[in-house]
Order: structure tokens, then sequence, then C-alpha cells
């Protein structure tokens, strides 16, 4: 393929709890297999203000519960926030995780480390959400 190609879209998100990293490595891999794309990079971009992306470990689920654990003490529910919607913790550990990812594409896969998976975080669920992703070629 031309080393401009690319491919964008949407993928939707929901979660169930007010805090939760969801693994999407598995469906961004589908993604980047059909795609046709041998080489290149994805990069993934999350739109919301209280919710973040993260690459981390993704075999051993308490991983996921203490980065959680951690970022629920570090953002106190008691500060004297101004924000009065009551989500500030939230915004906080969202500017804390970040808003993209990229990932580079070798020989048709995503190339990850061994223990490393995609999360999308919720900080503020259960919610609808959607990440936005494209594909380079190069």
């Amino acid at each position: 393929m031309h080393p401009t190609t690319s491919q964008g879209g949407e993928l939707a998100v929901a979660s169930v709890q007010r805090l939760e990293m969801i693994d999407l490595t598995g469906r961004l891999q589908q993604i980047v297999a059909t795609c046709g794309i041998q080489e290149g990079i994805v990069h993934l971009y999350n739109p919301h203000t209280t919710a973040g992306l993260l690459i981390n470990e993704g075999a051993d689920p308490d991983v996921q519960r203490d980065i959680l654990g951690a970022l629920d003490q570090m953002t106190p529910s008691r500060y004297p926030y101004r924000h009065a919607e009551g989500n500030s913790p939230a915004h906080l550990m969202s500017a804390l995780t970040g808003a993209t990812a990229t990932v580079f594409i070798h020989q048709g896969r995503l190339r990850l480390g061994t223990w490393q998976r995609i999360f999308f975080c919720e900080f503020d669920g259960p919610r609808d959400r959607q990440v936005w992703w494209k594909i380079i070629a190069g």
C-alpha cells in the first residue's frame, strides 16, 4: 500500500461501573487485521474529558484494580472543587492518563509488549462512549 494510505473510524465503548478499565486490544486487532495495512501505526483518540486511554499490563487483573484504586485515592472526592457538576475527580483522572495512544503495526498485527493491552479507562460511568481511531500505513 502507498505510505499515505489511511483508514479511520469510531469504536463504541460501554462501561457498567463508575471506574473501569475496558480492554480494547482484541477489537483493535480485528480492525487492524481487516484493514489490510501490514506496516504503520494505529492512533487512538478519546474525545471525553472524564475518561482516558492507557497501555498497561493486561495479564493480571490486579494491576487494573491497583491503577483504578490508586487514581481514586489520588483524586479526593472531598477536595473543594469549583466545578459544580460533581465529577471533578474524573476530570483529574483523565488528565493523569491522557486522551491518546499510538501503537505500531508490524506484519499486520499490533506491536505490543508481551503483557501490554490497550485500555479505555472510564472514570465517570456507567456511560456509552467512543474512541476514534486512525490507521496510517508506512
